[in-house]
């Protein structure tokens, strides 16, 4: 009997107060261990870091995929991302299915989940679908039909058996950035068809370009890379979602520089967002020198990931020109790579764009710098100006004849001192109001000068 609609939410609902529960208590006690000086420090946090965390994945692995993706839903960022990370590497593609697509991509792409290197991976179409199945040796090929064999930090080892089981030479990854920019793109006598294109990845620190080598080999396509990647992750759940989405390795390629055209227009987007809070805070008048320096490290940032954004597009570019020219795609695959090749295009323009706003928010910076550094210098040469008729009755009062001439209106010492501190205390006081009158007059005088222009 299936239960009502109102039990399933309360049991739903029980299990995401539980979840929180969990994790506001993981929160605390790592508080209390981080403010505590003890022997083995890091030891007790490792310690305390498993018990704490390791209820809330029991919790989690009990559940079903939806009930996961419903809880995972309903966490703030912070407390999903640490949820996200309790779960099994088994489940996480049925649960990330049922995600919402924003929630989708921010676990795809900030989870730890995604440096856990799986080195081989196979995919069969099962159903019209993308299959992935787990290979541990020679044995387990056999009995599929691949038309995606995916290699993330393979051995040498790995390499060579793959390789002699299928009968074509994969490429060493760590070797990937040595090759020529001419030899990155040929086709075999055999008529394996090589590709090395860089697909990008956008951390939490930084942006990076990672080569990738594909190889089209009797229908079936290759990839060597050193790192996962969220294109290729978000490439598997569409084609394993979808039915007809691939039908053969060619499909695969295709979809996977789509895929990262769409993923260099996400990372755009962040980049835009960046500069957005970076010009609110380069247009305040009170920039400060330590705010400034902290806008040109974002300023310089968001230049990196986009000069490596545009490297992206570039290269991806070129290695679909290059797939036209070899004249191996079908007219569908044409047509889609020609798609691909216009929302590339789109992605120029707004590089372009950001370089400009870049380069305009660096000048804008580096303007008040200059600003607050003349602020400073004339504040230094007015107080100069005042305390220079000081200094010279300073210097005329330390000679000797002024000594002489107190004798000679019979003016005792302490006299003749201060009445010299007197009148070089008005002379500094006549002189900072003379300067300060110069300076209303001339503003004055700006002002009227702007006023008969308008």
């Amino acid at each position: 009997m299936s239960q009502s609609p109102n039990t399933e939410f309360d049991r739903l609902a029980e299990h995401l107060n539980e979840a929180q529960r969990l994790l506001s208590r993981h929160r605390l006690v790592e508080n209390l261990v981080n403010r505590q000086e003890m022997p083995k420090h890091k030891l007790v946090e490792t310690i305390v870091h498993k018990q704490s965390l390791g209820e809330l994945g029991t919790l989690l692995s009990r559940l079903d995929a939806v009930d996961s993706a419903r809880i995972l839903e309903a966490l703030s960022s912070e407390d999903r991302l640490l949820a996200w990370e309790q779960i099994r590497e088994d489940r996480l593609d049925a649960i990330l299915l049922l995600l919402l697509d924003e929630v989708r991509e921010e676990l795809v792409n900030a989870s730890s989940h995604q440096r856990q290197k799986v080195s081989l991976n196979a995919f069969d179409l099962h159903e019209g679908r993308l299959r992935q199945v787990r290979i541990s040796d020679k044995a387990d090929l056999v009995n599929i039909k691949p038309i995606w064999v995916d290699l993330v930090a393979p051995s040498a080892e790995l390499r060579f058996w793959v390789g002699e089981f299928f009968g074509l030479d994969l490429p060493d990854p760590d070797s990937l950035n040595d090759l020529e920019a001419s030899a990155r793109f040929y086709v075999e006598d055999n008529g394996e068809i090589h590709l090395h294109s860089d697909f990008l990845l956008d951390s939490a620190n930084e942006a990076q370009n990672v080569a990738v080598a594909f190889i089209l080999h009797k229908d079936v396509l290759f990839s060597v890379r050193k790192e996962e990647l969220p294109v290729f992750r978000l490439q598997r759940l569409r084609a394993s979602s979808q039915p007809n989405y691939v039908t053969e390795g060619k499909d695969v390629l295709l979809d996977l520089y789509a895929a990262d055209a769409e993923y260099s227009a996400d990372v755009l987007e962040e980049v835009y967002a960046d500069l957005e809070v970076v010009g609110k805070n380069v247009l305040n008048p009170e920039l400060t020198d330590d705010a400034a320096a902290q806008v040109l490290a974002e300023i310089a940032r968001s230049e990196d990931s986009n000069g490596r954004i545009r490297r992206n597009v570039l290269d991806t570019r070129r290695a679909l020109s290059f797939l036209m020219r070899t004249k191996s795609l079908s007219v569908q695959q044409q047509d889609e790579t020609r798609q691909i090749l216009r929302d590339i295009e789109s992605l120029d323009g707004h590089t372009n764009f950001l370089f400009g706003k870049i380069n305009f928010l660096m000048d804008a910076t580096v303007g008040f710098i200059n600003i607050n550094q003349n602020k400073r210098v004339s504040k230094l040469t007015s107080i100069s100006i005042i305390f220079m008729p000081i200094n010279i009755l300073a210097g005329i009062g330390g000679m000797s004849e002024f000594s002489m001439m107190s004798k000679d209106f019979n003016l005792e010492w302490p006299v003749a001192y201060t009445g010299f501190l007197a009148c070089s205390a008005l002379i500094g006081w006549a002189t900072y109001h003379v300067l300060k009158y110069i300076e209303a007059r001339e503003a004055r005088r700006i002002l009227e000068n702007k006023g008969h222009k308008k």
